[in-house]
């Protein structure tokens, strides 16, 4: 169809004509803003592209929404490099989520058994795990758990010389204090490891059972699990490379997550890009009021709240930290006072934003044959793929 009009053609015929040829131009004047529509998915691409370029994981999964919908999502690259060329799905994949599990989990664990009244934040932890003493001990509470003000430290190695759980629980029960309760927040697996088991003595149930049963179904994550079966590990994305070539995939990346048994406060929750999805909607939908069918909205609120010597850490929840040496948040230049995530070892990143009606689920296998510096170099991955979703959803961000 020529999109030029017959000038010697009759009036009516060239009316037709120049119907033809306004169709054909429709396109091009649409073009501008089709672009700005489409520049937003272009910087997510582009992000994830230049990640696994710079051999900073080899595959990775983006989901982008708000409470009632979903706005992007999608699959890159492979599962590994070279060796196994499928694309993650954002669906079927099943990934390592790492530290997401302390609000995947062990937080939001926790909120339930406050919302039913069978748990207070400042209940002893010592009360409900009578083992955990020692000076000054008496003095943590459940809340400082969570907002990683106990002064327990950083980590300790609970897998030494072929420890089994019960050895590795005593470990961490000897471990000391190292600074007053509730003085300064110092993030600590070991916090989420106790908070674990207080959540299986509050509600008279193995952790896994109770989280697969009160969080995990509730909020929609019909795919995440603790120890994938021989069938999930065959979709589970592999997240480190052993020396002999072979992969590890679908069993815990994190040998005090399992020497624990594979469930563990801190680490050791798989699940699909979806899944997370949708937890990341229940937060959002519970937090902005229109939904308060899981936990009440004061609840939630509550999880959300900072003190003053907790910095930016929430109830199991990060917010974002603002440097004065011009560091970008890994939540991105336009993130808010109002978002709340957290990041994991093997590549992941979840947070939300009630004010802005926002979530991002960005999951990658960035433990997987590192490239060096990766986990610094990841930071601008998920800055880069924060920042673009605002602008997805229509948010200014510069």
């Amino acid at each position: 169809m020529s999109c030029l009009p017959d000038r010697s053609a009759r009036p009516s015929a060239l009316r037709a004509t120049l119907r033809r040829a306004a169709r054909c131009l429709l396109p091009f004047l649409l073009a501008p803003a089709v672009l700005a529509a489409q520049r937003p998915t272009t910087q997510i691409d582009a992000a994830i592209t230049d990640g696994i370029r710079d051999r900073l994981f080899p595959g990775a999964v983006v989901v982008v929404g708000r409470s009632d919908t979903v706005l992007f999502e999608r699959g890159y690259g492979s599962y590994a490099w070279g060796t196994d060329s499928r694309r993650p799905d954002p669906a079927w994949s099943l990934w390592d989520v790492a530290s997401l599990s302390k609000v995947v989990a062990t937080a939001s664990a926790t909120a339930v058994l406050v919302d039913r009244g069978r748990l207070q934040l400042q209940a002893a932890v010592h009360q409900l795990v009578p083992p955990f003493t020692g000076t000054g001990k008496d003095s943590v509470t459940v809340e400082m758990l969570l907002n990683h003000t106990s002064g327990l430290p950083a980590w300790a190695r609970l897998s030494a010389n072929g420890a089994d759980p019960r050895h590795a629980r005593e470990t961490l029960f000897g471990i000391d204090l190292r600074r007053a309760p509730g003085e300064s927040p110092l993030y600590s697996d070991l916090n989420a490891m106790l908070a674990a088991m207080a959540v299986e003595r509050a509600s008279g149930e193995s952790f896994e059972q109770f989280t697969v049963d009160s969080v995990f179904r509730p909020t929609g994550m019909l795919n995440a699990t603790w120890r994938p079966t021989a069938a999930d590990k065959l979709r589970s994305v592999p997240t480190q490379l052993l020396p002999d070539g072979t992969s590890i995939m679908g069993t815990v990346n994190d040998a005090n997550a399992d020497v624990l048994g594979g469930v563990a406060g801190h680490a050791g929750v798989f699940a699909t890009g979806e899944d997370l999805a949708r937890f990341a909607q229940t937060w959002l939908r519970t937090v902005r009021g229109t939904d308060s069918s899981w936990v009440s909205r004061n609840t939630a609120l509550r999880f959300l709240e900072r003190s003053e010597s907790s910095g930016t850490r929430a109830l199991g929840w990060d917010t974002p930290r603002l440097l004065e040496d011009g560091v970008i948040s890994l939540y991105g230049r336009c993130a808010t006072r109002s978002t709340y995530g957290h990041t994991g070892f093997t590549g992941t990143l979840i947070w939300f934003d009630p004010v802005a009606d926002l979530f991002v689920v960005l999951l990658t296998n960035r433990s997987y044959d590192p490239a060096p510096r990766s986990m610094a170099l990841i930071r601008d991955v998920r800055a880069a793929v924060s920042d673009a979703a605002r602008r997805l959803a229509g948010e200014r961000c510069g």
